[in-house]
């Protein structure tokens, strides 16, 4: 008891100064739980822990839709995760910018040889902040395995749209921007726009968006259900593609099987470019999204499990148990034709690759572009759709132009064949 008295009076007369932190008696690092925040909520979520329960390290896991503000109030608290997972690069880069992020290089953590571009989690100076977890891919379109695709591109009545979610609503709809940008204007425009390099009023942008638009003019009141549809569907249904409408189609990403349940084995899927408005154009590129994981914490622990995560075995595993995707071109994907296309696409060096456009751009401008997005809906189902296009780009502009740097605009958002 002496020493322990010693040891409080100590902290006692220091703590303004240098600070102090007394650890419990009998307690180690190890076991201190891993504090990691996800986006994975629900059944993904679930499937998530089951993977992190194998590694044999206390952690605590927490899911949200509403990560970034959940993540900010950690920061400023003093007290954020030891591990965030998040979709958005641009996002990381900002706290990497602000010398929040620990450097993952030399840490062991993942090996560059497995990871192909745009995947290799560099920031283009050399410095590593991220690794891939998970991916997903994007440019293409789901329909029913019994559905007769139609020749020439659909009207409005057959795409199920939604653009409700429990965070960010709106991204749906820059998912079929960032696709007709990609699709009619090649891969160098679409990383130009993505780095700032081009006007949001430019004639890529501004022609994928009125391309879009145009679809949306065919029909003001399914515009406007889809401006109030949630993008998985209906509580208690299995997505929008097989719920009660007469939609037959959906541009959503790899993990649209998840919304599907039961019937999920019922669905396929093509590249988008056929059937994009104003197409059919040629597959330029294909659009992929990811999961990316960072270090807030010098935790041996943390460090620990986020080896375990990263690594080609904790990558099988998750792949095997979840039936996700990994950008780990070493990882084996789960048998089936639907899910070795997907992997094939994603790793493949013959087509490039492009990272979302939105998760790399600044916060900021990311959400200017999903605000963007509903108003487009919000202008065709009141019937001033195309006249307020040009007005509506102005303003996300202004807001690309009121950002500082991006860090994230150094490294490759689109992959080369090789």
């Amino acid at each position: 008891m002496t020493r322990l008295r010693t040891v409080l009076l100590v902290c006692a007369l220091l703590f303004t100064a240098a600070g102090c932190e007394l650890a419990a008696p009998g307690r180690t690092e190890d076991q201190e739980k891993v504090t990691i925040l996800g986006t994975w909520t629900g059944t993904q979520g679930d499937q998530f822990e089951k993977l992190l329960k194998t590694f044999g390290i206390p952690y605590e896991y927490q899911g949200t839709a509403a990560q970034r503000e959940v993540l900010l109030s950690e920061v400023q608290a003093g007290e954020p995760p030891d591990i965030v997972i998040m979709p958005g690069v641009g996002e990381l880069a900002e706290y990497a910018h602000r010398n929040r992020l620990k450097e993952l290089s030399g840490l062991d953590i993942y090996k560059k040889s497995e990871y192909g571009p745009p995947w290799q989690p560099s920031d283009g100076a050399g410095s590593v902040y991220w690794v891939p977890l998970r991916a997903d891919l994007k440019s293409i379109v789901w329909h029913r395995k019994d559905t007769e695709l139609p020749k020439s591109p659909p009207s409005l009545a057959s795409w199920c749209i939604g653009m409700g979610d429990d965070g960010p609503s709106g991204w749906p709809g820059s998912d079929w921007i960032e696709d007709l940008v990609l699709q009619r204007s090649g891969p160098r425009a679409y990383e130009r726009w993505v780095r700032g390099e081009l006007k949001w009023t430019s004639e890529p942008v501004m022609g994928a968006w009125l391309a879009w638009g145009d679809l949306l003019a065919q029909d003001k009141r399914a515009a406007k259900a889809a401006l109030l549809a949630d993008h998985r569907g209906p509580d208690d249904s299995n997505g929008l593609l097989f719920g009660k409408g007469d939609c037959t189609l959906e541009h959503q990403g790899s993990f649209a099987p998840f919304f599907y349940g039961k019937r999920a084995k019922e669905a396929t899927f093509m590249d988008s470019a056929e059937l994009l408005p104003g197409g059919p154009y040629t597959v330029e590129a294909h659009e992929v999204t990811g999961d990316f994981a960072a270090l807030f914490s010098d935790s041996t622990q943390a460090r620990k499990l986020l080896g375990r995560l990263a690594s080609q075995s904790g990558q099988q595993d998750w792949v095997d148990l979840a039936r996700v995707f990994s950008a780990n071109n070493k990882v084996r994907p789960r048998s089936g034709d639907v899910e070795g296309e997907v992997a094939e696409r994603l790793t493949s060096p013959d087509t490039p690759r492009c990272l979302d456009a939105s998760d790399v751009m600044p916060p900021a401008v990311r959400d200017a572009f999903y605000e963007a997005t509903l108003l487009t809906l919000t202008r065709y189902s009141e019937g001033k759709g195309r006249g307020s296009v040009e007005d509506i780009l102005k303003d996300v502009q202004k807001v690309q132009e009121a950002q500082e740097e991006n860090p994230v605009a150094r490294t490759d958002v689109c992959s080369t064949p090789q």
